[in-house]
């Protein structure tokens, strides 16, 4: 889980909205897209890792998922949420 320290100072790299962690019914949605083999991250290549855990961006609109407790804040690894 990102320490709230962390959380409190993050923000969008893109936007410099602030971020929220993921509600657990939407990371088993993506995960299902997932094993489905339909999430595509905004880099376009597909993703291949289940998210146990992400930030969302204020508006709703970008997932950045977070492995092993670290956010991965790269724009191309953001996970779009709306088509």
């Amino acid at each position: 889980m990102v320490a709230q320290a962390l959380l409190d100072i993050l923000v969008c790299p893109e936007s410099k909205q602030e971020l929220r962690p993921a509600e657990p019914g939407l990371l088993a949605r993506l995960n299902g897209r997932m094993a489905a083999g339909t999430l595509i991250n905004r880099g376009g290549e597909q993703v291949k890792e289940s998210l146990e855990e992400g930030l969302v961006r204020e508006d709703g609109r970008l997932l950045f998922p977070v492995r092993q407790n670290i956010p991965i804040m790269l724009i191309e690894e953001a996970i779009p949420l709306v088509d």
